[in-house]
């Protein structure tokens, strides 16, 4: 069973960057989607973004389409998240995760319900 696990995460202000990792103890190509959530205190687990089993697809939250990218290096069995322009509405725990379910099936509901394995999290904040 392949278990994840990011770092990355800190503290920076408004306008800043930071790029999370995610390193999987398995070979994740080409068989999991890899995928990114976040979660604020008091809010849900919410859905930032998605790339393919192959790399060849990405999928992102509106929220933060145009200032994240997430990428994957299958050699090194790790994937990534570029944060660009941070906002103070980007605090939030970050969890990194792996799924066993179809492109098609993981982007038309972005439930972290499809995402069978999960990283510890790492916190971002963003300070104004």
């Amino acid at each position: 069973q392949v278990q994840l696990s990011e770092s990355g995460g800190g503290l920076v202000q408004a306008g800043d960057s930071l790029r999370l990792s995610c390193a999987a103890s398995v070979r994740t190509f080409p068989t999991y989607v890899l995928g990114w959530f976040r979660q604020a205190p008091g809010k849900e687990r919410e859905f930032v973004a998605a790339i393919s089993g192959s790399g060849d697809k990405t999928a992102y939250a509106d929220s933060v389409k145009g200032r994240f990218t997430i990428s994957r290096d299958s050699a090194k069995n790790t994937h990534y998240l570029q944060m660009n322009s941070l906002k103070p509405e980007d605090t939030a725990v970050y969890y990194c995760a792996a799924a066993l379910r179809s492109w098609y099936t993981v982007t038309s509901r972005s439930s972290p319900a499809d995402f069978g394995t999960w990283g510890q999290g790492t916190q971002v904040t963003v300070s104004s």
